[in-house]
């Protein structure tokens, strides 16, 4: 069975077994993760998502993706230029489970981003 879901403001199509380069998760290699924003399972569309459905993968690895390079240089009376690199960081995923019911029950901890902001930390 397949699921679409959502994470880093991205949309994924996943099955069990799949291994997957997401935005960066806050959880450590070995890790076990519920995604709870699933659009589809199968053949059940949500709107917008599907109540009670989760996919559970475990975290791989943290890696990096590869080095982007942009060069920028302005013309005419300005002789500037600029070259800048970036380097994306991701979390490697391997895909254990889709639920189609049951994700409050399961005890898995939900897939928080890296940067996503808390209300102690907001405060």
């Amino acid at each position: 069975m397949f699921a679409v879901l959502k994470t880093g403001g991205k949309q994924y199509k996943v099955q069990a077994g799949d291994v997957l380069r997401v935005e960066k998760l806050a959880a450590e290699a070995g890790d076990k993760v519920q995604f709870n924003e699933v659009l589809m399972v199968g053949g059940t569309l949500g709107a917008p998502l599907v109540e009670g459905a989760c996919v559970q993968a475990e975290v791989v690895d943290q890696i990096k993706a590869d080095k982007v390079i942009t060069f920028v240089k302005r013309r005419r009376k300005h002789s500037s230029q600029r070259t800048r690199g970036h380097r994306q960081q991701l979390t490697l995923i391997r895909v254990t489970d889709v639920l189609e019911k049951g994700a409050d029950k399961t005890g898995v901890k939900a897939a928080v981003g890296a940067r996503t902001r808390t209300t102690e930390t907001q405060a």
